[in-house]
């Protein structure tokens, strides 16, 4: 692993790129629906274009990582987001007024996430030995979730404040962005080489993805957890307002930023120290039961006891997506890791379904809405067990 620790490092950097991408958009949904008047409802197209983005550019990105390498993939998507983010500069100047203007802007943002996703996460994955998967990809995942906390903190300082300007830290990541992307083509990076249970290539060509269960449903697992993780996002700030009437907007980003992501956070690194000791599927197992038991006091509408299980919820889905994402590649050989990532990521679409799903259950009622992740947790926490039963003793 020490010979890959400097490229790791690198790669892992941009992990926290995307998550401040996806929070952010957290505060763009509530703040679309004061200052255009919109239903929660449309105003969750903010995460259906994102999200969208991901299912259409899946194949694309895979393709140029199995073409170019992973290194062009994360630099097609650096450029990508850059563009994404820059656009809305004359989007706030000249298209003010404009929503579908600025789901333009995020959905070639989410191009970009794409191309990184469908690069990084499976190269995080094979650097290094196929036991510590789990436990690097969970380490990788927590600068993530750094970039899940300052999205809303920012969010909520700048786009929800009395002075808000929707343009400002979009411009400000757009040229980060950009400067990354030249840093990471000058990069020389290692394609790493690991062992698997295949004794030829020509073996590994002939497995079919679609026909090994823990591959094929870890897929559908990964679908959901994302379904569950944006549209508790997405109507986090609403939850709560209706909950707690007398906190502010503004307050409640802050709590979300805090209180949601920093558990989120905190969740990824104390998991990846877990990971030594625990199989990933029994972590996975305990910790949707958990998710599970939150979303129901949420459904209940019991007030502040609602709102801290809202907030929990974040710290037991904190180890979900990047465990769920090595166990689905456990028996998947190093020849098929590109293809099997590209579907993984792609099934990020759920974050694309969920939103207009909750908001149409939820629109005079929020909690109504929060049945959706309660039915999500429920899937993952039952592909965990059937897991932990069939893979895990083989």
């Amino acid at each position: 692993m020490k010979k890959y620790m400097w490229p790791f490092a690198m790669v892992a950097s941009l992990f926290f790129m995307w998550g401040f991408a996806h929070s952010i958009l957290d505060v763009l949904n509530k703040h679309f629906q004061d200052t255009l008047e919109i239903t929660k409802t449309r105003s969750a197209l903010v995460q259906t274009v994102l999200y969208g983005g991901y299912f259409l550019m899946a194949l694309p990105a895979g393709y140029i990582n199995r073409r170019h390498g992973f290194k062009s993939g994360l630099v097609t998507g650096l450029l990508l987001y850059a563009v994404g983010a820059l656009m809305f500069i004359p989007g706030s100047l000249c298209f003010g007024s404009s929503f579908y203007f600025f789901l333009l802007c995020l959905f070639v943002i989410g191009c970009g996430l794409t191309c990184l996703e469908t690069a990084a996460n499976p190269y995080v994955n094979i650097l290094g030995e196929p036991e510590g998967a789990a436990r690097r990809l969970n380490l990788a995942q927590s600068l993530n979730g750094l970039g899940w906390i300052v999205g809303p903190l920012v969010g909520s300082l700048i786009i929800l404040g009395d002075n808000s300007n929707i343009a400002l830290p979009y411009a400000i990541i757009g040229c980060v962005t950009f400067v990354m992307a030249i840093v990471f083509s000058r990069l020389k990076m290692p394609e790493p080489q690991t062992e698997t249970t295949f004794s030829t290539a020509e073996e590994a060509r002939k497995m079919k993805l679609w026909h090994t269960p823990s591959y094929a449903w870890g897929v559908v697992a990964l679908f959901f957890y994302v379904a569950a993780q944006t549209g508790i996002n997405s109507f986090f700030i609403n939850y709560v307002k209706e909950e707690l009437p007398h906190l502010s907007v503004q307050t409640i980003g802050m709590m979300l930023s805090i209180g949601g992501m920093g558990l989120l956070f905190a969740g990824r690194l104390f998991g990846s120290w877990l990971l030594q000791y625990i199989r990933p599927s029994r972590l996975m197992l305990t910790f949707s039961v958990m998710a599970t038991a939150c979303m129901s006091l949420v459904i209940l509408q019991m007030g502040q006891l609602s709102v801290v299980a809202l907030c929990l919820t974040y710290l037991f889905e904190s180890v979900m997506f990047p465990t769920l994402f090595s166990m689905a590649l456990v028996k998947v050989p190093l020849q098929k890791t590109t293809t099997a990532g590209s579907f993984l990521i792609m099934s990020i679409v759920g974050g694309a379904i969920a939103p207009i799903v909750m908001g149409m259950l939820g629109e005079n009622c929020m909690a109504y809405g929060f049945t959706v992740p309660l039915v999500c947790f429920l899937v993952i926490a039952t592909y965990s067990l059937i897991y932990a039963m069939r893979t895990d003793k083989r």
